[in-house]
């Protein structure tokens, strides 16, 4: 009995490595078709691309070609030309519009008594505002706190030298030592 469970132990493990070899076999086989799938493929495409580059008369496709930058060029040519002779026309209403768009504003002015000569006259430069380097000007930075010196006066953006000065020194003791 101990010798029939032995040899049946056996059996079944043979029957499990002949299961595996099968098994194996089977995907080499199926690696086997899908190799002679694809050569059949690219045989197929190689004779497709064949066929295609007989029927190919490059003289023809050049020709065409040709034609083809020709008359696309005839036609950025004509293109140009209309928007040029639209752009003429759409100039001189614009300039209409304008001139006309002015001279409805300054009788606007007018009537509420502006003069945008003289105000124009009495704005501030650049160069006025350039002769005043913000660079070299210190800028004290202060976080929280309500009872910071008023900002009115002075030339300097509002703030004196003094305000500057007291700014500077409440910065300091907030920073610490």
């Amino acid at each position: 009995m101990a010798k029939d469970l032995v040899r049946t132990r056996r059996y079944v493990q043979k029957f499990y490595q002949m299961r595996t070899q099968l098994q194996a076999v089977g995907l080499r086989i199926q690696t086997l078709r899908s190799n002679q799938q694809m050569a059949d493929a690219m045989r197929g495409a190689t004779r497709a691309m064949a066929s295609m580059n007989r029927g190919l008369n490059l003289p023809a496709i050049q020709r065409i070609m040709n034609e083809f930058e020709k008359e696309s060029a005839t036609m950025d040519m004509k293109e140009e030309m209309m928007s040029d002779a639209v752009d003429g026309v759409m100039e001189d209403d614009m300039e209409d519009e304008e001139e006309e768009g002015d001279k409805i504003l300054q009788q606007v002015l007018e009537e509420i008594g502006i003069d945008v000569s003289q105000k124009l006259g009495e704005a501030p430069t650049a160069l006025h505002a350039a002769a005043t380097p913000i660079a070299n000007k210190k800028q004290a930075v202060a976080l929280g706190g309500d009872d910071l010196p008023s900002t009115s006066g002075g030339d300097n953006g509002g703030v004196t030298t003094a305000e500057e000065e007291a700014l500077q020194e409440r910065l300091n003791r907030l920073r610490g030592p």
